[in-house]
């Protein structure tokens, strides 16, 4: 796409949680309609799409008539399987591209780009038995996390293993899928980059925040993050920008980190907009959702500045949404739901922005 998508023009969304409905509402507030693709039979995302297609992502030839039918494809998460999306190149641009979200949907690969361009994950081993997996511990020590290469999000996917007898058990766990053993990491702090890519390479990024998990599920998000988040946020910016260049992206890129004494040690990226960066829907000047638009569109980025002095977002996850009255009795607190049915432990139901 040389020229800028004009408004009026339909963007293809593939997913269909809560990360597509507020890519869909920032859509429609630049002018576009979206349409959404999702095998579910009513995902949130399309309450607020002008169009659902309801199919398989396995489904190539519902891909293809999908893309034939918009202007421009993105993603709102990164298991869409990566094969059916190469089938149909050239139906529709697609942004982020397709190296992109397959590398970021394999840990070993992905932690071996980020070491190809300078950066640091954990010391990782890949495991594909449970005989290397005991070879890994040997080497790496105890205690450490096994992680399945791909299909990992919220915690899942993923055993610790406190002492090497453990092995076995966790194996089991991790269902023998090819792995990787990661050392624990001595950290001070959790926090992400966020930033966004144009089409001609211009960057913006957000303030890093600092993200608290529960259950491996993020719980509340901090920006700007202070102490040494502050001090490692400009050599963790440098390589998610450098990671993003080297892929020639487009759209909203998401590297977290763990702030630790040697400096950022790299955790994963998400190649799309972000649990971390919800808070930039009222506390940023452009959200991340808008400025993933402006940038799949060709759109001039906007600003990522903040709108307050401190911002923070709390995730309302299972029946914390039932909580919503309270928040809408607080100052300056901004409630969103998501219109999802039953409110089962784990799920993510909402979010609330609290700007100060």
């Amino acid at each position: 796409m040389s020229e800028p998508l004009a408004p009026g023009a339909t963007i293809g969304i593939i997913g269909g949680g809560q990360l597509g409905r507020m890519l869909s509402v920032a859509a429609a507030q630049l002018g576009y309609r979206c349409h959404v693709y999702a095998p579910e039979d009513a995902p949130c995302a399309a309450d607020v799409a002008a169009r659902h297609v309801h199919a398989d992502y396995t489904d190539e030839a519902a891909l293809r008539d999908f893309a034939r039918d918009v202007d421009v494809l993105t993603y709102e998460f990164e298991n869409v399987p990566a094969g059916p999306l190469r089938a149909i190149a050239g139906e529709a641009p697609l942004h982020p591209n397709v190296d992109a979200l397959e590398l970021a949907q394999d840990r070993l690969s992905e932690k071996d780009y980020v070491v190809g361009h300078g950066g640091r994950p954990a010391d990782y081993r890949a495991v594909s038995s449970l005989g290397e997996l005991e070879q890994a511990l040997k080497e790496i020590g105890a205690p450490a996390i096994l992680k399945t290469r791909r299909f990992g999000y919220d915690g899942k996917g993923q055993v610790r293993i406190m002492s090497a007898d453990g092995a076995s058990a966790a194996w089991a766990d991790i269902g023998e899928k090819p792995s990787v053993l990661e050392s624990f990491v001595d950290f001070e702090k959790e926090f992400s980059i966020l930033l966004v890519r144009g089409m001609s390479g211009e960057t913006r990024i957000w303030d890093a925040p600092e993200n608290r998990h529960e259950d491996g599920i993020l719980a509340h998000s901090l920006a700007p993050g202070d102490g040494v988040i502050g001090i490692q946020k400009a050599a963790a910016s440098d390589l998610a920008r450098g990671i993003a260049d080297a892929l020639d992206y487009v759209g909203v890129l998401t590297c977290e980190f763990f702030a630790s004494a040697a400096g950022p040690v790299f955790n994963e990226m998400a190649p799309r907009v972000h649990n971390s960066g919800h808070w930039t829907i009222e506390g940023a000047v452009t959200s991340q959702f808008e400025n993933h638009i402006r940038a799949i569109c060709g759109l001039p980025l906007g600003d990522t500045s903040l709108t307050a002095d401190r911002v923070e977002m709390y995730n309302l996850i299972g029946t914390a949404a039932d909580d919503w009255p309270q928040w809408l009795k607080k100052d300056r607190a901004h409630l969103h739901l998501y219109g999802k049915g039953e409110a089962r432990p784990g799920r993510k139901m909402g979010h609330v922005t609290q700007l100060w």
